[in-house]
């Protein structure tokens, strides 16, 4: 396939699922190819800063914001992609322990042999500070498990972890396990992903055919049904 064919992008890890199932084979039946380098938004963000370029970038609003601002990605190119939620996941046939509430969630997490968080990704991120609020870091991190980035859900199956908490579109990646459930909203913090060109898109042309791609019906089906919600 030649290059002119073939868009580039830098996503954030929280879109993978929807991206695998629908959005990128439906992309290729159109003739086209893509080639995605999946991170974290912060992972994304320490590349981009240090200069790497890419076509199309999908980050968390706030790095978006920061990108326009450094005049890395054309701001009139923005779109608006999904809003995220944080869900709690357990191995496949494994009971399913209560987070009706606040202090269900509490007691949940501190109940669990080992909670698995990721030290990379946005839910990671927050989910540190949130048990640091809540006053419960550190019996949780005495024996959690962490990983610097990837895919929390996969320590469920290796048996590392009783319980994983991640984007619940990042957790239902993983094969062999159940979600929970969305965290209550008391505690929840839902994120939400743009997407945009960069201004040294090497075809602009196609990146922008991929942009218009990503905001499509069967896109918003497709985000849907992988525990994200649209926001166009």
């Amino acid at each position: 396939m030649s290059n002119s064919t073939k868009v580039e992008a830098v996503c954030a890890l929280v879109v993978r699922s929807p991206f695998d199932a629908e959005i990128l084979p439906a992309w290729e039946k159109q003739g086209h190819s893509v080639d995605i380098k999946w991170n974290p938004t912060t992972v994304i963000m320490d590349n981009l800063r240090a200069g790497e370029r890419s076509d199309v970038a999908v980050v968390t609003v706030s790095a978006m914001d920061e990108l326009i601002a450094a005049g890395i990605v054309e701001a009139e190119t923005r779109v608006e992609l999904v809003e995220s939620r944080i869900g709690l996941a357990v191995k496949a046939g494994e009971a399913h322990p209560d987070i009706r509430d606040k202090e269900a969630f509490i007691a949940t997490l501190l109940n669990a042999r080992s909670v698995a968080y990721s030290l990379g990704g946005a839910s990671g991120i927050y989910f540190k500070t949130l048990i640091e609020k809540l006053g419960i870091a550190e019996e949780i991190n005495a024996k959690a498990t962490t990983i610097p980035e990837g895919f929390t859900a996969e320590k469920l199956v290796t048996g590392e972890a009783s319980l994983a908490i991640q984007q619940i579109s990042e957790l239902m990646v993983v094969p062999g396990i159940e979600i929970i459930g969305a965290l209550p909203d008391a505690v929840q913090k839902a994120t939400s992903f743009s997407a945009a060109r960069f201004k040294e898109a090497k075809n602009p042309q196609l990146a922008q055919q991929f942009l218009q791609h990503l905001q499509s019906p069967e896109a918003a089906k497709a985000y849907k049904e992988q525990g994200l919600e649209p926001l166009y």
